[in-house]
């Protein structure tokens, strides 16, 4: 399988050659650092006490609150459990406090009324997760824990981080950011079953830190049903499938016989998780993997891409898969499609309406961007949501989420 122009085994993006340092006080008097690392680009913390299991949840949501982080030296189980307490605390925290305690949102008083729910709700995110990131951890230069009853992290480090480098050192992380990193790790081992893709055990896709997990399985299957455009006869039906991720549409439609697929992507994490997954599942010859931004050069008669469905800022590598600030990929990937469909081909588009129910997007400006475009809508699939949160009286924009319906747009070039 062609892999342009990234490496064929890429397993982190570049390390950055200057780490921000981290500084405490020991317990026992002396001065200390280490490398700061936050893969959601959190800034190294500018007070740091050491911590231990004589600390009290209590104190530790104070100083987290306070701004000052926590190094812990104590039992790693101990660890959990008082980050699990201070989760609580954040929890029981009445939204108005957690509102005055962040920073000011910008002025969203003439947005709907959902919009305003969802503004405050990442709000409310964003602050617990500054506070539960207080909770800090030191990593051995080969990304091991030397604390008592620590997990093997190393390998969940090094796929997130990168290998160990001669010049390495100690570095420190939260404590909330290892168990990210290990929550992906076994997501990488059990991988995640597709059903689209067929009966086990060859239906299973194996995401990579850092890359969005295919869990949600109802716009797989609208691709894996919508009807193909008609390739002339005789003729290869060639498919650019945009931002490809962990490979899955692209594994979906080489299963359904069509190619040769180009399967695109910026990150260096997605081409190699794709890579891998598509290899295992035996449809790799059938696929390109190209490092660029949207389309490759020329033409295809399918053009596949499903952006992040909110117009937000991520505030994390894994969350740039789910909020797409300005709406730069799905305008992007409209504008240049007629550029890039061959003569009688389609683009699907495949987008949940959520943005709609929460006031972010609505369906007009996504109208006005087709017709913008030169585009025009050729049919539409529509499925209902079977994740858990739909179901959640209890999530503060249930509302949305049980309206809301994923779509694959069938789009072609207007005619003029």
């Amino acid at each position: 399988m062609p892999l342009l122009p990234a490496p064929a085994c890429v397993e982190s993006p570049s390390l950055p050659a200057a780490f921000p340092q981290i500084h405490w006080t020991t317990p026992d008097g002396r001065a200390a650092s280490a490398r700061w690392r936050s893969e959601r680009g959190a800034p190294a913390p500018q007070r740091v006490v050491t911590a231990d299991d004589t600390t009290t949840a209590d104190a530790a949501y104070r100083l987290a609150c306070a701004g000052t982080a926590m190094l812990w030296c104590g039992d790693f189980h101990n660890a959990r459990q008082l980050l699990q307490a201070m989760a609580r605390r954040c929890d029981a925290t009445p939204a108005r406090k957690q509102r005055k305690a962040a920073k000011p949102a910008p002025d969203n008083s003439n947005a709907p009324a959902g919009a305003e729910a969802f503004h405050k709700h990442r709000q409310a995110q964003a602050q617990r997760a500054r506070i539960l990131g207080m909770v800090l951890l030191r990593f051995e230069p080969d990304h091991t824990l030397t604390l008592r009853r620590a997990p093997d992290v190393q390998l969940a480090c090094t796929h997130a981080w990168g290998p160990p480098t001669a010049e390495g050192g100690d570095s420190v992380a939260s404590l909330r950011e290892l168990l990210g990193l290990t929550s992906a790790q076994e997501w990488r081992r059990v991988g995640v079953e597709v059903p689209a893709l067929g009966a086990p055990p060859h239906n299973r896709v194996f995401p990579h830190y850092g890359v969005f997990s295919p869990a949600r399985g109802e716009y797989i299957d609208l691709v894996a049903k919508a009807p193909l455009p008609v390739a002339p006869e005789g003729a290869a039906l060639p498919v650019f499938d945009i931002g490809t991720g962990t490979g899955v549409l692209s594994a979906v439609l080489a299963r359904r016989g069509v190619g040769p697929i180009t399967a695109t992507d910026l990150d260096p994490r997605a081409l190699a998780c794709a890579q891998e997954n598509l290899a295992q599942l035996g449809v790799s010859e059938r696929v390109t993997l190209l490092q660029t931004d949207l389309f490759p050069p020329g033409q295809a008669l399918l053009v596949v891409c499903n952006p992040p469905w909110l117009p937000a800022r991520a505030s994390s590598p894994v969350e740039h898969a789910v909020y797409d600030e300005g709406s730069r990929m799905l305008k992007g990937y409209l504008n240049g499609l007629a550029e890039h469909l061959a003569p009688g081909g389609e683009g699907w588009l495949i987008l949940s309406d959520l943005a709609e129910h929460l006031g972010l997007r609505s369906r007009a400006e996504l109208m006005d961007w087709v017709e913008q475009a030169g585009l025009v809508v050729l049919g539409r699939l529509d499925a209902k949501p079977r994740h858990s949160k739909a179901s959640n009286a209890s999530d503060p924009l249930h509302s949305a989420r049980a309206a809301e319906v994923t779509s694959l747009w069938r789009l072609g070039v207007a005619v003029p």
